[in-house]
């Protein structure tokens, strides 16, 4: 199964230094898990590990 990539940016604080340290910068994740409203993402660098709502999410944007 080929691995499915999604960019995100950072909107609330949290997310932001989430963002700087623990992602390295880097927009894009890997998908882990999907379901219908979200997804399980992993940092490239393997370092975090969170979900986004595909719409709406507090805390991520999804770069389309």
């Amino acid at each position: 199964m080929k691995t499915k990539f999604v960019c995100v940016s950072p909107i609330s604080s949290k997310a932001k230094l989430d963002f700087e340290f623990d992602m390295m910068g880097l927009h894009s994740c890997r998908v882990k898990h999907e379901e219908n409203d979200v997804y399980y993402l992993e940092s490239l660098n393997k370092e975090y590990y969170f979900s986004v709502n595909k719409e709406k999410d507090s805390n991520w944007r999804i770069i389309r």
